[in-house]
This record gives structure tokens, C-alpha cells and sequence, in this order.
């Protein structure tokens, strides 16, 4: 953050608030790496004695380690501050329709384990004995020290997970406990840690804003490619939900396919779609749902998905930005990175071409920009939850 921007957060001399300034001291070194207490003073207006406490005290409970001190300047010389990795662990548990998956995280949001099966449909209990197996055999591969550094699991899952058009017979049947069934509140009660669950695409998007490469930016919309697009907001660097949780849902979106019939965005840039297709083609659609590096899909299959894909995605940027005026669209997505890169630089050259009904009138198109989290990207931020939940503050 330059000197021309605000600061991130006004920080409290007042003793009540230390809980708050500790998130903040946090969440500014998580944002902008290593800072010297000096420079933690300028940002937050907190005085030096009370970022001295803070960071005492951070550092004592593991979740500040000290850097090289700088030197150069008249006096004692600085040292940074930085995160420590092993300061807290986090479970994230990613709910999908073709696979589940778990992952253990440190505070630095690296993968330190990581677990995936995938099914025909989510099973509540089924996905219930995975989470908590999953749980046991990761928490026990730690060492004790570790273990106790547990601070939380989030789940990320699809709205109305139950409510899946495609699904018919014994897959249909095995959706309906979702709508009866808290996940959230079983695994609750069955972990001796915080337990909390959030919208798929909103978790995509909150990895990004915690852990991915944005540049700083404060307000963007992110696009994620799973098995339906969705997407999620961030405005003044607060991840936007709505007050249903279900904000940037761009999937229902109407636009234009090839032919110039209005279709919803779900219908034509979804991995569905592309699964569909290699089953019609007489391959093996549940590839996909496999790891995304081990892909290996057929050429013309692929042409053709990219090709009704990326203009329907240019479209529901369009109309996005004209409403929300973000000056950046970061495009990821359970896809390796060829694909992902493949799939951005067309849906760019399509927002290049010029609309023949005017609608871009006056409208400024946003920097697009490829992702950098990929596709483990709802797993990390369903466990990015319970980390900002804990250790951040907006």
C-alpha cells in the first residue's frame, strides 16, 4: 500500500480492543509481507508502545517470527516481522457434485496434506466418515506441537447442493439429506475445533484474496470454473457474500450462445458441459474430476468447449463489471494451467471485440487476469474461513 492510499485499518490505543489490533497487525503482514514495527505504526496509527505489546505477544503465541534485521539507517536497525509458518493449521473440506476433498493448511496457506475421492453424487453420511477419517489420519501424521496449533475446519459446498437437475435415481436419492442436514453443525460436534461452512464460489474467491497473487487490488470479481461456473465479489477488500451468501453467482447470467439464442452462463462455460460432451464422444467424462494435471482430453472436444465457452464468459463479465465497475476480473478454476491460460486468453480476446448492440458504451472492461491458486482453490478457501474468521480483520 502506497502513501497515497488509506490505510488498511485505524487501529485503538484502548486496552479492550488488543483481540481487534492483533487481527490487524495480522492481517496488514499477510497483505504486504514483512513489516518493522515502525512501519506497522505508520499504517495502523496505533502508537509505537502498543505495537510493541502486540508484536511481543504475537511473537510469544508462534504467530510472528523475526527476520533479518535491515540495516542502513541512523539508529537501531529494523527487523521484520513475519508470518510464522506453523503459527496455526486450518482444515478446509471442499464439497462438490463429482468429488470431496480435504486439505490441512498452515498459516502461510501452504498444502501440507491433502485428500480426495470422488463419487456420483455427495452422499451426506458418506462424505460425514471421509471428513472425520480424513481428520484422524492427517491430525496423527503431524507431530503433537503441531497438532495443537489446529485452529479450525471450513467447508465450502454448493448452494442447495440437493436441488442438481442431472441427477436422477440413486444419486438423486443420496442428495436429499443435504436438505434436512446441518454438515456444519454434525462436524461441530464431532471435532474438538471451530467447524464453519460457506458457498463454493465464495470460498474460490476468498483463496484468492487471502493467498493469491492480486497485486493488492481491493475490488475485483472472481470467476471460478468447477463443475457449474460461479463466482465471487470483493469491494474495498472485504469479500462480498450478500445477505444470502450467494453474491457473484454469475451461472444464471443470460447471454448469447454461438447462434444468438439467450442461454444461461451455466449452460454453456461449466465443466458439465465439458463432461457431456466427452461422454458423448465416447470417452471417459468423469476424468475430469480426477486431479487436474493427470488430464489428458481430446483436441476437438476441447476446441469446441473453449470456443462456446470463453464469448459466454466475456458476455457475464460485461454485464458484471457495468453493475459492480471492479477494475479487475481474475479468471480460475478446477482446470490444469494450460487450460486456464488457454481459456483467459480467449475469453480477453472476445471483451476486445467490438458489441453490435452497443453495450459497451461508455463502459471501461477490466484487467483480466489468470488465476494463480488453481484448482485447489474452494479446498483452501473453505480453510481460509476459520483463518480470517480467527487472525484477520476487513
Amino acid at each position: 500500500m502506497d502513501d497515497a492510499q488509506p490505510p488498511l485499518a485505524a487501529g485503538t490505543n484502548q486496552s479492550g480492543m488488543r483481540a481487534r489490533n492483533e487481527r490487524l497487525v495480522l492481517t496488514l503482514i499477510r497483505r504486504h509481507g514483512p513489516l518493522a514495527k515502525s512501519e506497522i505504526t505508520r499504517r495502523t496509527g496505533l502508537s509505537a508502545q502498543s505495537v510493541s505489546v502486540i508484536m511481543r505477544a504475537l511473537e510469544a503465541e508462534g504467530l510472528l517470527t523475526r527476520g533479518t534485521p535491515q540495516r542502513g539507517r541512523v539508529g537501531q536497525p529494523s527487523v521484520p516481522m513475519a508470518l510464522a509458518p506453523g503459527g496455526a493449521l486450518f482444515y478446509g473440506l471442499r464439497i462438490g457434485r463429482r468429488a470431496v476433498e480435504m486439505v490441512l493448511i498452515d498459516f502461510l496457506g501452504t498444502c501440507l496434506a491433502r485428500r480426495i475421492e470422488q463419487h456420483e453424487a455427495p452422499d451426506i453420511d458418506r462424505v460425514l466418515r471421509f471428513a472425520q477419517t480424513a481428520v484422524a489420519e492427517m491430525s496423527a501424521a503431524r507431530p503433537l506441537a503441531e497438532r495443537a496449533r489446529i485452529a479450525g475446519l471450513g467447508i465450502a459446498l454448493p448452494d442447495r447442493i440437493w436441488d442438481w437437475p442431472e441427477a436422477a435415481g440413486d444419486a438423486r436419492a443420496a442428495l436429499q439429506g443435504w436438505a434436512v442436514r446441518d454438515i456444519a453443525a454434525e462436524l461441530g460436534a464431532a471435532l474438538p475445533f471451530p467447524v464453519m461452512a460457506q458457498n463454493d464460489a465464495n470460498a474460490a474467491c476468498s483463496a484468492d484474496l487471502t493467498f493469491g497473487a492480486t497485486g493488492g487490488a481491493r475490488d475485483f470479481l472472481h470467476v471460478h470454473m468447477g463443475f457449474y461456473i460461479g463466482g465471487g465479489i470483493v469491494l474495498d477488500g472485504r469479500l462480498f457474500a450478500g445477505a444470502r451468501g450467494l453474491a457473484g453467482a454469475l451461472g444464471s447470467l443470460p447471454v448469447r450462445d454461438v447462434s444468438g439464442r439467450m442461454r444461461q452462463l451455466i449452460d454453456l462455460a461449466s465443466l458439465s458441459g465439458l463432461e457431456t460432451a466427452l461422454n458423448a464422444g465416447g470417452y471417459d467424462g468423469g476424468a475430469l474430476w480426477a486431479p487436474p494435471d493427470g488430464w489428458d482430453l481430446p483436441a476437438p472436444i476441447m476446441e469446441t468447449w473453449l470456443n462456446r465457452a470463453a464469448p459466454a464468459i466475456a458476455q457475464a463479465v460485461q454485464a458484471a463489471v457495468a453493475v459492480l465497475d471492479v477494475p479487475l476480473v481474475v479468471l480460475d478454476g478446477w482446470m490444469p494451467a494450460t487450460l486456464r491460460r488457454a481459456l483467459t486468453e480467449r475469453v480477453r480476446a472476445a471483451l476486445a471485440v467490438p458489441d453490435p448492440d452497443g453495450l459497451r458504451r461508455g463502459l471501461m472492461l477490466p484487467e483480466l487476469r489468470e488465476g494463480t491458486i488453481g484448482p485447489q482453490a474452494r479446498a483452501l478457501g473453505a480453510a481460509s474461513g476459520p483463518l480470517r474468521a480467527r487472525f484477520m480483520t476487513d
